[in-house]
C-alpha cells in the first residue's frame, strides 16, 4: 500500500509570487498588439486577449475596466514603438539628406502594412462613438504633433547643412505628412495598386521637388 499523501497545505497569500500589477499589464498589451493588427480593432474582445496572454478572464478584468482601455494601450504602444524605430534611424543619418531616405524607405516595406492598418484603425475609433472620453483623439493629436516635429526636423537640419532649400519647413512636412497618409490608404486598400517601390518613388519626388535634393 501506498503511504497516505498528506493533505496540500494552502499557501498564504502573502507569501505567494505574483508579478507586479504593471507587469501583468505589459504583458496583456503586448499580446493584445497582434491581434489588433491581423483582426481589427473591432473583432478584438476581452477573451481573446485573455488566451493570447495565457492568463484568465478574470486577471485580464482585473488590471483594465475595459476591452477598449487594452486595446487603446496596445495602440499607443505599437505605434509608439513605430515611430521611435523610425526616429532613431534618422538619427544615426550622418546627413539630412540620408536621414529622410531612412525615413521614406522605413515608411513603406513589406512589414509596415499591419502598422498602416492599425494606424488607420486607430484613428477611425477616435471619430466613432467609441471613444467617448476622447482618449483616443487625444492620443492622435500627440502623435500626429510628434510625427510632424521629426520630419519638420529633418527639413531644419538639411536646410541647416546646406543640403535642402526650403522656405517654409512647416508647409512641407504638412505635404509630406499628407501625402504618406495617401500613399498608405492605397497601398492597403490596392486600389489601385501600389507597390512599396512606387510609394516610395513618390515621396521621394515630392522631396526632389520641393527640396531641391534627391533622396534616392
Amino acid at each position: 500500500m501506498k503511504a497516505a499523501r498528506s493533505p496540500r497545505r494552502a499557501v498564504a497569500p502573502a507569501d505567494r509570487t505574483r508579478q507586479p500589477t504593471e507587469v501583468r499589464r505589459r504583458l496583456i498589451v503586448e499580446a493584445a498588439v497582434p491581434l489588433i493588427a491581423d483582426r481589427g480593432y473591432a473583432s478584438v474582445g476581452v477573451r481573446e486577449v485573455a488566451a493570447a496572454a495565457g492568463v484568465s478572464v478574470g486577471t485580464v478584468t482585473y488590471h483594465f475596466g475595459s476591452v477598449q482601455e487594452i486595446l487603446s494601450e496596445a495602440m499607443v504602444l505599437h505605434i509608439e514603438r513605430y515611430y521611435a524605430a523610425l526616429r532613431d534611424a534618422a538619427e544615426q543619418a550622418t546627413t539630412g539628406v540620408e536621414a529622410l531616405r531612412l525615413l521614406i524607405d522605413a515608411l513603406f516595406t513589406q512589414d509596415t502594412d499591419r502598422h498602416w492598418r492599425m494606424w488607420f484603425d486607430y484613428w477611425g475609433v477616435g471619430e466613432r462613438d467609441q471613444d467617448p472620453d476622447r482618449t483616443f483623439a487625444r492620443g492622435q493629436t500627440e502623435r500626429y504633433g510628434a510625427w510632424h516635429s521629426q520630419i519638420r526636423a529633418l527639413v531644419v537640419r538639411g536646410v541647416t547643412d546646406g543640403e535642402f532649400t526650403c522656405e517654409d519647413p512647416g508647409a512641407f512636412t504638412v505635404r509630406f505628412a499628407a501625402l504618406a497618409d495617401g500613399l498608405a490608404l492605397q497601398r492597403l486598400r490596392q486600389a489601385p495598386p501600389l507597390s512599396t517601390q512606387d510609394a516610395r518613388r513618390h515621396l521621394n519626388r515630392l522631396v526632389e521637388a520641393e527640396l531641391g535634393s534627391d533622396v534616392r
